[in-house]
């Protein structure tokens, strides 16, 4: 654990770089961000932001997807993360022990979705918050089995069979590519 913590935690001033490039582009108006709900309606707002967190779920699982197919991406990136691949080994400190530059690229999705998608700029920068949150929550073993939601059992498959269960904050994804594999039907199996 002290190792991901420290990992984690050198990585963690270069994490900072994808939300200061965002406000930069937001600022200059290179986005189709907005500053205030009211600009566009709360019935637009729910919309779009529902679009918005479609395109970073598809994004991240072929970017996670990408990390582990593309050999020198793994070995050079993605493997930084991956030496944890046990049950006993993950913690939460590990959802933020990658090599910096992964996990800018597994963030990139929300920078993407600025272009794409009209997005209320602080409801932008709180996922880019709540993004490290979950990245934490489904490292830490804790499995609350809520259907489409990727858990933390979901995501330790993934880290056992490195070619499952890629996903984001939804399996969806992994069902619709073919790469799901449930943790109750691993349980099943294993009695």
């Amino acid at each position: 654990m002290y190792l991901q913590i420290y990992v984690a935690m050198k990585a963690m001033p270069w994490y900072c770089a994808l939300p200061t490039i965002s406000e930069y582009m937001v600022e200059h108006g290179w986005t189709r961000c907005y500053a205030q709900i009211s600009d566009i309606g709360w019935a637009s707002y729910i919309w779009n932001l529902g679009l918005y967190l479609v395109i970073v779920e598809f994004g991240i699982y072929w970017m996670h997807r990408e990390l582990h197919d593309i050999k020198p991406l793994y070995k050079y990136l993605h493997a930084t993360h991956h030496i944890y691949n046990k049950q006993n080994t993950l913690s939460p400190f590990a959802g933020l022990a990658f090599h910096p530059l992964d996990g800018i690229l597994q963030a990139v999705p929300h920078l993407i979705a600025l272009f794409l998608v009209p997005t209320h700029f602080t409801t932008h920068i709180v996922l880019l918050f709540l993004e490290a949150i979950w990245t934490a929550n489904i490292h830490d073993c804790i499995h609350w089995k809520l259907w489409p939601v990727m858990g933390a059992g979901y995501h330790t498959i993934h880290h056992t069979t490195y070619r499952h269960n890629y996903g984001h904050y939804t399996v969806w994804m992994d069902w619709m590519f073919g790469t799901l594999r449930d943790p109750l039907e691993e349980e099943a199996k294993n009695i």
